[in-house]
């Protein structure tokens, strides 16, 4: 049963002629007489009285005329809500991001986007690293934001920010005049690290040389608390300069580059290369692409929106 068939034998009940159905339908009256024999067959059931050129619904035939009916409404409310939902997206979006990602890039992407589609629902599924991949590769989450390089080959990466991590103080530490910060030069002092993630294995790598001598105080999950608790004189820690942009430009913190190179950190949008993007997926990876280019150039930092291949 399929829904030309419904169609046609709709416009056989309204006409109440197989061969003024079949012009209406563009086919033969044999054709049109197959389509009513292949129906009837499939209900188990007849559903035209036929009186020599006269013809009658049985009570099968009215009862389902009425459910044709209905199901072809259904069918039209179907395609004019599809269509509704392309000039006017709806529904509901999921990104996966961390803490930090919540607080320093989501409000000014979400309060744009909200402007441009209203009627979509934006959701935030608070994670890190590994795990905002994985709700991707496992379209728990439409998107996610995470620290690249990424190497999953089911996802499209694209390059959002960067950013440089740096080794935050209070201004009256001892560290506070120094142009850069060397890993031997942080064994002196307690350290506040992150508890898991990109940034903590990259910074475990950075530190590798002086791991036997190091004094790890605490270990967080949380950017705020980080710099509280330096700002409280517990200890240093490393964040990404925009993390903390507004404490240094108070002079609540210092940020110092690491050396001898500068860690790079680059954030990157991704989701599925396999997945059907909607025009309201669409429009949060334009919101947030001409959002990064915002960032970015406020920071002269170059090629925020481009693809990595």
């Amino acid at each position: 049963m399929d829904l030309d068939q419904l169609h046609t034998f709709l416009e056989i009940v309204r006409l109440k002629s197989f061969s003024k159905a079949a012009l209406t339908c563009f086919r033969t009256q044999p054709a049109i007489s197959a389509q009513v024999r292949q129906l009837e067959q499939e209900l188990n059931t007849t559903l035209f009285e036929r009186l020599g050129t006269r013809i009658s619904l049985t009570m099968a035939g009215k009862i389902f005329a009425e459910y044709s009916e209905q199901i072809l409404k259904l069918r039209k409310e179907a395609q004019e809500t599809i269509n509704e939902l392309e000039r006017v997206p709806r529904g509901e979006l999921v990104i996966a991001a961390n803490e930090a990602t919540c607080i320093y890039v989501l409000p000014e992407v979400f309060s744009r986007y909200k402007g441009l589609f209203p009627n979509v629902q934006l959701q935030v599924d608070r994670s890190f690293g590994a795990r905002i991949v994985d709700a991707v590769v496992d379209n728990l989450a439409d998107f996610g934001i995470c620290q690249l390089p990424i190497q999953e080959k089911k996802l499209q990466v694209v390059l959002i920010h960067t950013d440089e991590m740096k080794c935050i103080v209070p201004p009256s530490h001892a560290l506070a005049g120094a142009r850069s910060i060397a890993c031997e030069d942080i064994v002196a002092h307690p350290l506040l690290l992150p508890r898991a993630g990109t940034t903590r294995a990259r910074l475990n790598a950075w530190m590798e040389p002086s791991e036997d001598h190091l004094n790890i105080s605490m270990e967080l999950d949380s950017t705020e608390m980080m710099k509280r608790f330096v700002m409280a004189g517990l200890g240093i820690a490393f964040l990404a300069a925009s993390n903390c942009a507004d404490e240094v430009r108070e002079g609540k913190l210092l940020a110092i580059p690491l050396g001898p190179e500068p860690m790079d950190r680059r954030l990157g949008l991704i989701y599925r290369k396999d997945k059907a993007l909607s025009k309201a997926a669409l429009g949060f990876i334009q919101v947030i692409l001409d959002q990064a280019g915002v960032y970015s150039a406020s920071r002269n930092a170059a090629g925020a929106a481009s693809v990595i291949k």
